[in-house]
């Protein structure tokens, strides 16, 4: 997970979400979202348009990761899914500025993940709760409960470490 101290858990950093290869389908993912969204906020017939071409685009980058991340998610900037296989996240969850979620994560119902949030692989956190800025949930955490800021939280049901 990460452990860089210096990433914020309010400004977004909009590099972490740069495409750096053809085969990157995380960054291509979060890419067709944040352009539909854009589109939508646009309107008229070009927006409409173009909002199309883009559901087109997240079908697609969603079979290839066999993720479910709905285009009209509040997602802050800096989203980050390195491995973005079987990723599965409930239209109502809230998430912030520069959150990293590995792969065969599932976020359920009316989740609030703060800013710079890591989430291990395969955990599942079922809400509604809140996670708090700058936590870590473990791998194949079950987080059921609300999460402070700075948290470790790891195991079946997770708890603090």
């Amino acid at each position: 997970m990460e452990t860089d101290d210096n990433v914020s858990a309010t400004i977004p950093d909009w590099q972490r979400e740069n495409i750096r290869g053809p085969r990157d389908s995380g960054p291509k993912l979060i890419r067709a979202i944040r352009r539909y969204q854009a589109a939508r906020a646009k309107g008229g017939m070009i927006g409409a348009i173009a909002a199309k071409y883009w559901v087109l685009v997240h079908g697609f980058w969603s079979l290839i990761t066999q993720s479910e991340i709905h285009l009209h998610m509040e997602i802050g900037g800096g989203l980050r899914l390195p491995h973005p296989t079987g990723i599965i996240i409930h239209p109502d969850v809230v998430i912030g500025a520069n959150v990293m979620i590995f792969h065969q994560v599932t976020l359920s119902d009316a989740i609030v993940v703060g800013g710079h949030v890591d989430i291990g692989a395969g955990a599942k956190i079922i809400g509604p709760l809140t996670i708090g800025d700058n936590a870590r949930i473990g791998a194949n955490a079950v987080v059921t409960r609300d999460v402070p800021a700075g948290a470790t939280v790891v195991g079946i049901p997770a708890r603090e470490i």
